[in-house]
């Protein structure tokens, strides 16, 4: 009997005590705070790269519609070599700029000139249809540039969840020339349309 009183007293005293429990609480939320911190991390610096994409290639954008000149192969490596600084991140940064004109009496858009740094294949008028619905409506001979860019998401952590890898954000940019209503080009590097150099 008095094994029994003995070992239920013991039993008693080990369940009100309550030393340790701090410990054993951080070692089971600890886990939890650091993959919150980190999934934290990576969300925002997703968000950040997203802008930085966007803002690149509205620079881009925006530079070649200030140009008098005819734009070239070196102009055109220089953009791609700026907009890679300023995204400033581990992948690589692929870039597409084209000179798209509208005819009002074939109601269709052509292909003025188009060049490519990382993507497959230039714009051209048999295949710019692909992408007549995203342009915007234009007056007859009117032109615009078209910045297309692309550029993946590498997270500096993987918090675990597969929403962090093969995020590709690609932007559309749209900018009409400022100062006369075409960019002339002089590209001449393949892949690339340029079939007329006149500004």
């Amino acid at each position: 009997m008095f094994v029994f009183r003995n070992v239920k007293n013991r039993i008693k005293a080990f369940k009100q005590d309550e030393s340790g429990i701090l410990t054993v609480e951080a070692i089971m939320i600890f886990p939890l705070l650091l993959w919150t911190i980190t999934f934290t991390f990576t969300a925002f610096e997703g968000f950040r790269q997203s802008a930085s994409n966007l803002k690149a290639a509205y620079t881009v954008s925006d530079l070649i519609s200030r140009e008098s000149a005819a734009v070239t192969d070196v102009y055109i490596d220089s953009l791609h070599e700026l907009m890679g600084e300023m995204v400033n991140n581990r992948s690589e940064v692929r870039m597409r700029v084209s000179l798209i004109r509208f005819d009002e009496n074939d109601n269709r858009h052509y292909v003025d000139w188009s060049t490519v740094r990382g993507y497959d294949t230039e714009w051209n008028d048999n295949n710019i249809q692909e992408i007549e619905t995203r342009l915007p409506p234009m007056p007859d001979q009117d032109t615009v540039i078209l910045v297309e860019t692309s550029n993946e998401y590498i997270p500096q952590f993987k918090p675990g969840w597969d929403l962090a890898t093969g995020i590709n954000f690609q932007n559309f940019i749209f900018t009409r020339p400022r100062f006369s209503t075409k960019v002339a080009c002089n590209l001449v590097r393949p892949p690339v349309v340029c079939v007329d150099n006149s500004a």
